[in-house]
């Protein structure tokens, strides 16, 4: 295959001073390091998804154990300022060009180390809320450039539906590729489909979540719909969207932008401020929509979250996997 070429993207794109804080992925879409996940103990209505209604409620709850932030992004910086290549590498054109994504009938297959593989219906997956209903609730979290109130449930929840092999070592995650309404897909950044993976025990730990809906609502298109994940201690590219397969793996997966630039962006992707992009500094950052001028603020380890997570880690080289 010949070598994939990376894009030139303007520094104001790219860099911490550009509001938006690293290419790192060209962080995050929607929550970076990101963000807060779903909640409530209501299973919502799902007539109106099922019409393509992309606006229907989404009834959530905050949960105070998860809450580390009391202001969050607003709802249209959240919903317009995205990375999702498939639709092109600016930030306005998943907004632009999202609207065509096919997101029903919809089907995510769970295959690989697992002595259940089956394929679930998006109407069944939202349905697994119920099962548990104290994992269906809210998280936020001081994100790399936004605070999302993301609304879904643990994976751990799924992934227990089709019991996961002691081979089980990684979850991979694969994006849907629908060629007449991804106009990004033209554009060979990536060899897609696009693909982001985690460890086991990342993917098993109750942080890690399934996102369905953001603000109460269903979540749009240009945020992933109708399935997402998020993974509110790591960079946003991490966070694989628009989901349509996962696959568990004995060894680890060569994810989408390990192949591109592995010097740049590592397996892992946890939030670090103390080891720096090859081009930038990611000691500080700034957040979407407090203005350019704004002071810059420390970047917390693990995204704030190093009392919950840190324990995965213990005794990595967190400078060597990066």
């Amino acid at each position: 295959m010949s070598k994939i070429k990376i894009p030139y993207i303007a520094p104001s794109e790219i860099t911490p001073e550009a509001v938006w804080l690293s290419r790192r992925k060209w962080l995050l879409q929607a929550g970076a390091g990101v963000a807060a996940l779903g909640a409530g103990g209501l299973v919502p209505d799902l007539s109106a998804w099922a019409a393509g209604q992309q606006s229907s409620a989404l009834p959530a709850q905050p949960n105070p154990q998860y809450w580390l932030s009391n202001k969050l992004t607003s709802e249209k910086d959240v919903s317009s300022y995205n990375n999702f290549y498939e639709f092109g590498t600016g930030k306005t054109d998943p907004l632009d060009y999202a609207g065509k994504m096919q997101t029903r009938p919809w089907t995510v297959s769970i295959e690989g180390e697992v002595a259940k593989p089956r394929t679930f219906d998006i109407d069944d997956l939202l349905k697994l809320a119920s099962l548990e209903e104290r994992i269906y609730r809210l998280r936020c979290v001081e994100a790399w450039s936004m605070v999302i109130p993301w609304s879904g449930y643990s994976l751990a929840t799924l992934l227990k539906q089709v019991e996961p092999t002691s081979k089980a070592k990684y979850v991979e995650f694969v994006t849907a590729v629908q060629p007449d309404n991804m106009p990004g897909l033209g554009d060979r950044i990536i060899d897609w489909p696009y693909v982001e993976g985690l460890r086991i025990d990342e993917a098993m730990h109750p942080l890690t979540m399934l996102v369905f809906g953001v603000y109460g609502k269903v979540l749009p298109n240009q945020n992933g719909a109708p399935m997402r994940v998020a993974i509110p201690w790591k960079y946003g590219f991490k966070s694989g969207k628009s989901i349509v397969k996962i696959r568990l793996l004995e060894k680890m997966p060569v994810t989408s932008w390990v192949k591109i630039a592995s010097n740049e962006y590592g397996f892992y992707a946890n939030v670090n401020p103390d080891v720096p992009h090859p081009r930038w500094s990611q000691a500080t950052e700034r957040r979407i929509g407090d203005g350019i001028f704004a002071p810059r603020v420390d970047t917390l380890m693990f995204n704030g979250y190093a009392d919950q997570v840190a324990s995965l880690y213990t005794g990595m080289d967190l400078r060597k996997n990066y």
